[in-house]
């Protein structure tokens, strides 16, 4: 059967689904769609045809949606393994250079909860490093890393621009082989939606590691924010014999 009869053949939201997809293709990412309402009277259908097409595009990660804000492109998405690796690895492995923004460094008590994350004492001090994570200058990552100070003495004056790991281990000796993690779904209020670069309440997955040496101490307690439109996390299960 020729492909314009197929094409004929198919339900409506299909058919729309196919043309909304190639013309999203073209667009640059985060650029907001027309509202329902007007793909519906541009493309004379019901709206509640245009809506069964977005909720296709979306399931296929081509678009995503923000409340109150409307349907926007996504752009593409990095898939990460439960593989322990940093950003900058992930980043390298797709081919994209990776690099950082610093908003700021800092040295502070640890605090009850850090303390306890980190195996230290309440008053004890902690490096607290917050920076933008990119992609081909593209930023993909709020990260906020706190480290023990006594084991990462001059952290402060170094070039913190690249791999905080591989600093780790290249200065100090200190390498991640192990991380307990933690993620959630989250919306991105006003100022970490603008460091990403996309709209106020857009979604985003907040990590937070833990990470150990190899003798199982802990050495980081980090939290990440990522764009929830460029990074997703990819799990292989297995069902119990």
């Amino acid at each position: 059967m020729p492909e314009k009869d197929v094409e004929a053949t198919l339900p409506k939201h299909q058919r729309i689904r196919q043309e909304m997809a190639a013309q999203i293709r073209s667009l640059e990412p985060h650029s907001l769609l027309p509202t329902e309402r007007e793909l519906a009277k541009s493309q004379g259908v019901s709206r509640a045809t245009i809506r069964l097409a977005l909720d296709a595009l979306r399931e296929a990660g081509l678009v995503y949606r923000v409340q109150g804000a409307g349907t926007f492109v996504a752009g593409p998405t990095i898939s990460k393994t439960l593989a322990l690796s940093s950003f900058s690895e992930d980043m390298e492995i797709r081919g994209m250079v990776p690099s950082s923004r610093l908003l700021s460094a800092d040295e502070t008590p640890a605090g009850p909860e850090l303390a306890e994350q980190l195996g230290i004492e309440t008053d004890d001090l902690v490096i607290r490093l917050t920076r933008v994570r990119l992609a081909d200058d593209e930023p993909i990552c709020l990260e906020t890393a706190h480290l023990p100070s006594a084991r990462v003495p001059g952290l402060l004056d170094r070039d913190l621009g690249g791999s905080l790991y591989e600093v780790m281990q290249g200065i100090y000796h200190l390498k991640v082989v192990r991380a307990e993690q933690v993620v959630r779904a989250m919306v991105l209020d006003v100022g970490d939606a603008s460091l990403l670069g996309t709209p106020p309440g857009a979604p985003a997955l907040r990590m937070h590691r833990i990470g150990l040496d190899d003798r199982d101490r802990p050495v980081e307690s980090t939290t990440s924010i990522y764009r929830a439109d460029r990074y997703d996390l990819r799990l292989a299960v297995r069902r119990a014999e």
